[in-house]
């Protein structure tokens, strides 16, 4: 439930969300599953795993997304196909040619996708349409995008847009570091990636080191600039922020999670308490992160 990884986008403050509405959508999209000739399937599903398919609380809502693909790899398929072009060149005295293997290769597919196994994957994201974010718990912003074009299929209207703030993460943590001070209510953790400008792109990364060292300050003044820098929010939550203002490493410590224990006793009162506790502190480090990025950049137009 708790996310590990944010993709950020921006929905305007106060969004009039029809929840109902938006379940409908949602439902009349489901997953459909990877029938026997299916390599992928794409569709919502139950962020609980029950039968709704939208999970409401607080004005704030939690959705998922579910793709299925078939595993069926490419050095099988060869393996068999190789082993039938052997059998047709030893009945026949004739070698297969690169068409027809390719054909018995296209066959070999259909034949062995009805026994395939078959992975489902779940990308959840979460809507708060009261501080106008909408995030995508993804490492990779590509699974986001997936996630967000399939969203704006299933509803009428989805006014999301990447977030931009007046200044570029890059520019401000290389700042936060060669004045060795992190904004207000942050302080700066011990992973950090400087990069150069240029062809070469040269990198260094530091892992579980001290970061107030003058080397990091030299490596500032010879051009590099700061791509990932960990950080942590109010003593609550700590994280890796990149260049293009991903969250990367989430992590919700043990003085936020302690205030969810023993208040819940069934599983779904457990959920809902964690996703309460979840969404209301990530809105307010999302508020926080963009105040120390110097606010946001005004949409044109």
């Amino acid at each position: 439930m708790w996310f590990k990884n944010l993709q950020i986008y921006r929905l305007p403050v106060a969004w009039d969300l029809d929840v109902a509405r938006l379940e409908e959508q949602l439902a009349s999209h489901a997953l459909p599953g990877c029938g026997n000739m299916d390599m992928r399937s794409l569709g919502w599903v139950s962020p609980m795993g029950d039968e709704r398919f939208l999970r409401a609380l607080n004005r704030q809502a939690l959705l998922a997304f579910g793709q299925e693909e078939k595993l069926l790899p490419a050095a099988i398929v060869n393996q068999f196909a190789k082993d039938r072009a052997a059998d047709i060149s030893a009945r026949e005295g004739r070698p297969v040619g690169r068409k027809e293997l390719r054909e018995l290769k296209e066959r070999i597919t259909d034949e062995l996708l009805p026994r395939a196994f078959v992975r489902r994957r779940v990308t959840r994201a979460w809507i708060d349409p009261v501080h106008g974010w909408l995030v995508v718990d993804a490492a990779a912003k590509t699974k986001a995008e997936e996630l967000l074009g399939h969203l704006i299929k299933s509803v009428d209207e989805l006014p999301a847009r990447l977030v931009k703030t007046q200044m570029s993460p890059g520019a401000a943590m290389t700042t936060w570091l060669s004045e060795g001070e992190a904004p207000a209510g942050f302080t700066l953790d011990r992973d950090l990636e400087l990069r150069a400008p240029g062809d070469e792109r040269a990198t260094v990364r530091y892992v579980r080191h001290a970061l107030e060292g003058e080397e990091i300050r030299e490596h500032i003044a010879e051009g590099k600039s700061a791509t990932r820098l960990g950080m942590t929010w109010n003593d609550r939550i700590s994280f890796v922020l990149t260049e293009d203002l991903q969250i990367k490493r989430l992590a919700f410590l043990d003085i936020l999670k302690e205030e969810a224990e023993g208040q819940a006793e069934t599983d779904e009162e457990r959920f809902d308490i964690d996703f309460a506790l979840m969404s209301g502190e990530l809105a307010k480090l999302l508020a926080a992160l963009v105040e120390a990025l110097g606010g946001e950049m005004a949409e044109a137009g």
